[in-house]
């Protein structure tokens, strides 16, 4: 089903339309928070209808999960490829507080009512819009197994995932940026030695 612009002005369909929405949506959640979003409060910010939003996203909680995805894959994060795991993870982390820290935040700050309204946890909203695709942290660390820097016996999914499980927390507990000094400890005193490397090494 195409969206349609119906009201007076400039028409937008399809993709532009839906952008559109998500934006003035994600606006919304930012401003004003999950409990006070309505669809007559989107579609006044998008300069559109509410049964416009209603088509596509017939219930508040499909319309919100469709901002936050919408938000977290809108800036591609790319895999870094340093040449070693050490490198390579903390690169992966820093982009992480550039482009996906303000939307970490406001899913901890402001979602709340989101998940008690749904009975679903922000790791499930997660997977909902990242779904089976491969993640950037299992690329890295094959990478560091084919460079023969880590050995894949007894290496456990959540030792693979450990540093970015860290980060997270931090970011939660910060609501916000993670100090790069913090992104290097999490790096160098705990994941580089867990992972089977010498510190420094790198």
């Amino acid at each position: 089903m195409h969206l349609e612009e119906t009201s007076a002005g400039s028409r937008r369909r399809g993709a532009a339309l839906e952008e559109a929405l998500l934006a003035a949506t994600w606006q919304e959640l930012v401003e004003r928070g999950y409990g006070a979003l309505t669809f007559d409060s989107v579609a006044q910010r998008a300069a559109t209808s509410r049964p416009v939003i209603a088509r596509r996203w017939p219930t508040k909680p499909e319309l919100v999960r469709a901002a936050v995805g919408h938000a977290v894959t809108r800036e591609e994060i790319a895999v870094p490829d340093t040449g070693n795991l050490r490198d390579d993870t903390v690169a992966l982390l820093r982009e992480a507080n550039d482009k996906r820290i303000a939307v970490s935040a406001l899913i901890t700050a402001y979602l709340g009512d989101y998940f008690l309204e749904t009975g679903s946890t922000p790791a499930e909203l997660r997977e909902s819009f990242i779904g089976d695709r491969p993640s950037s942290v299992d690329t890295i660390v094959d990478r560091a197994i084919e460079r023969g820097e880590v050995h894949a016996d007894g290496l456990t999914p959540r030792m693979r995932t450990l540093a970015f499980d860290l980060f997270r927390h931090e970011a939660l507990m910060r609501l916000g940026r993670v100090p790069d000094r913090v992104v290097e400890e999490i790096v160098d005193e705990i994941y580089v030695p867990l992972l089977g490397l010498a510190r420094g090494s790198a």
